[in-house]
């Protein structure tokens, strides 16, 4: 009956130690999951040229317009412009 005891403790303290060490595990791997995905966030993703200043931006913060891609507002509606100004002079 002594030994039972014994035995029923060393396997208590093994199986609370062992869930402890998950418990740090999986801890340590969500950490790393949060900091890789800020990593990734900071990356911008894709790099495209503005179609007026020829300047790189990230794809997530350019304008698209008619498969073409701009900085700005105002360089996509100066490069419209100068399109219409072509278009209409013989």
């Amino acid at each position: 009956m002594n030994l039972l005891i014994i035995r029923l403790i060393i396997f208590a303290v093994l199986f609370y130690v062992g869930l402890k060490l998950y418990g740090l595990y999986r801890q340590r791997k969500l950490d790393h999951q949060v900091q890789s995905n800020k990593i990734n966030r900071h990356e911008g993703g894709e790099m495209v040229r503005c179609r007026w200043c020829e300047v790189h931006v990230p794809e997530q913060e350019a304008l698209r317009d008619q498969e073409q891609w701009f900085c700005s507002s105002a360089h996509r509606d100066r490069f419209l412009q100068e399109q219409q100004n072509k278009d209409s002079t013989p």
